[in-house]
């Protein structure tokens, strides 16, 4: 399964979205988040590294949701921590959000290994 070319539009279109995700003794958590879209793929990472709610809980179960626009797409979190996805995702951060102090942040050394890649589900 993959990302139609019109999800993919909205995603890299949207600044923020939310991801959904399931602690393993509680109801869903959602947060917002920076997303990127490298080709077909969606990227995503944490700002706060693995500290991040959100990151725990995918470590427990990557199974998430994105919300973007009223839609929900789910996806399973798959650790992206290659050289190549790393890079396509700092590029991709360092693109859409030109200017934005975080930008750079979301490209710290330390966080690297947030890097994410959500398949579709």
């Amino acid at each position: 399964m993959s990302f139609t070319p019109q999800d993919l539009e909205l995603i890299d279109r949207k600044r923020e979205v939310e991801i959904e995700t399931q602690p393993p003794d509680g109801p869903v958590h959602r947060t917002v988040i920076w997303a990127i879209v490298d080709d077909d793929q969606v990227f995503v990472r944490s700002l706060k590294g693995e500290s991040a709610r959100w990151y725990r809980e995918i470590q427990a179960n990557p199974a998430v949701a994105l919300h973007v626009e009223g839609q929900r797409f789910t996806a399973s979190a798959i650790p992206a921590t290659d050289p190549d996805s790393v890079q396509r995702t700092s590029d991709g951060f360092m693109r859409k959000y030109a200017g934005d102090p975080g930008a750079e942040a979301m490209c710290a050394e330390d966080i690297l290994d947030t890097t994410l890649r959500l398949e579709p589900t």
